[in-house]
């Protein structure tokens, strides 16, 4: 008879590696003061490797059978954009946030939707009882009679119900809570998310059932537990917003059927999260009028162009160094772009304190706003308003040249069809865009070469 005994093991959390001791560094990731410990159960005695392999074996790729690549849309027109059009069978979706940012009323509402189109739908709540689920859904004005709901933390539990059932789609809330009695750790634990990971990616790939898995995240804004499970999972959602903003983004920054860094825009209501169809136009609400610090420039989020107003404020410091401050766009970008204007145009900003700020709460880290975030400093340096109607986008090197960005087509059509009249981007973007001039409603094209070229434009 196998005798049991426990060993301990310590995990990376970032990449998951395992070692017999503990240590300082990971050798596989290079991450400081990453192990954790885990105790394991070891069996000894005479166990046998199983080598019935059943009817699973290779195939040629041309002997696999595919047909067109068959979707489910959730209803909400925002999460099917970030997911690619649609939910794909078979897929295991991690979706990770902030604690009370709207993960589980999104996932709630996309449930109600596709009950209400005669999809099979079982959510799991290990954090919630069927009482608390069932209130929750009472505030979203969508039908929800039809739901099936469960509230348990017993892995083995779950994946019983889902086998008898056989749903279409299942969301797990979440993969902390869930516990399987063969790793003998507690909830949460490392060994404990990564087995329930394997057990639930398994179920999905072989049953073809789409699971979500809501994931928590820690205070540095990462998914609790091994960096693994988000190698494990097909697509992984990320929910972003700063605190008193009622915006919400949700981001995906990893997608095997779909393009990675899309975003959907929503608003947290009090009926739950609203979509925004129009992010663009949404975010330029209340923009003030002839204000200096103040550009409108385009964004390239996935597929997706969003323009967004960068605002700047150059003040006469009153310490002996300056202070830089920036929200929305990264802080090292912001200081390159400053040493640019200071060595390229000639402009003086030692002895003034410069903030940056992206109206919204979007966090932007394309260099396609570099144009704008300069713009915007030399408006608030001089003291003089940009046009209302002026729209730009374009990087900017060291050199003070501005270069060319991708997807220029997208953003020139997205500024005409809002009304701008006047667009400042990269010389070499204006020479090879394919748009016809009957599209642009007589917004004027300036091409631009080197930020000198462009405080004489404007």
């Amino acid at each position: 008879m196998a005798k049991s005994k426990s060993k301990s093991i310590y995990f990376c959390k970032e990449c998951g590696y395992e070692s017999t001791k503990w240590l300082g560094q990971c050798p596989a990731c290079k991450a400081w003061d990453s192990f954790v410990e885990e105790k394991i159960n070891l069996s000894v005695g005479g166990s046998k490797i199983n080598t019935d392999l059943s009817d699973n074996k290779p195939l040629k790729l041309s002997e696999v059978e595919f047909e067109n690549e068959e979707r489910i849309p959730t209803g909400i027109s925002e999460l099917d954009r970030v997911l690619g059009n649609g939910i794909v069978r078979g897929s295991l979706v991690l979706v990770g946030g902030d604690p009370g940012i709207g993960k589980s009323t999104l996932l709630l509402q996309m449930c109600c939707n596709l009950v209400n189109t005669q999809k099979k739908v079982l959510y799991v709540s290990g954090e919630e009882s069927v009482k608390q689920i069932k209130m929750r859904a009472n505030r979203i004005p969508v039908d929800s009679h039809e739901l099936l709901v469960l509230g348990e933390t017993d892995l083995d539990v779950v994946v019983s119900h889902i086998s008898k059932i056989n749903p279409e789609v299942v969301v797990i809330d979440s993969i902390q809570t869930m516990l399987s009695k063969n790793e003998g750790q507690s909830p949460g634990s490392v060994s404990q998310i990564r087995a329930a990971t394997g057990v639930l990616m398994k179920l999905a790939k072989t049953l073809s059932i789409a699971i979500f898995i809501v994931g928590h995240v820690t205070k540095e804004g990462v998914v609790a537990g091994p960096r693994v499970l988000e190698h494990m999972v097909d697509t992984v959602l990320y929910f972003e917003s700063d605190m008193g903003v009622s915006y919400r983004f949700l981001r995906a920054v990893k997608n095997r059927f779909g393009s990675t860094n899309e975003i959907g825009v929503f608003d947290m209501s009090e009926k739950g999260l609203m979509e925004v169809l129009n992010p663009s136009e949404y975010m330029l609400k209340g923009r003030p009028a002839e204000e200096p610090g103040s550009v409108v420039a385009c964004s390239i989020e996935g597929t997706r162009p969003i323009l967004v107003e960068i605002q700047a404020l150059i003040a006469r410091t009153s310490f002996n160094y300056p202070r830089r401050t920036s929200a929305g766009i990264d802080f090292n970008r912001m200081n390159l772009l400053i040493a640019v204007m200071e060595k390229r145009a000639h402009l003086d900003l030692s002895d003034s304190d410069a903030y940056i700020n992206v109206a919204g709460g979007m966090r932007i880290h394309e260099p396609a706003m570099d144009l704008g975030v300069i713009m915007a400093l030399m408006s608030s340096y001089k003291n003089k308003p940009i046009d209302e109607d002026v729209i730009c986008f374009g990087e900017v090197g060291l050199v003070g040249e501005v270069r060319a960005v991708t997807m220029a087509d997208s953003r020139v059509m997205e500024a005409a069809k809002l009304g701008f009249k006047k667009c400042y981007l990269p010389k070499v973007n204006k020479e090879s865009l394919s748009i016809d001039k009957k599209n642009l409603n007589g917004m004027e094209l300036i091409g631009i070469t080197s930020i000198k070229e462009l405080f004489k434009a404007i």
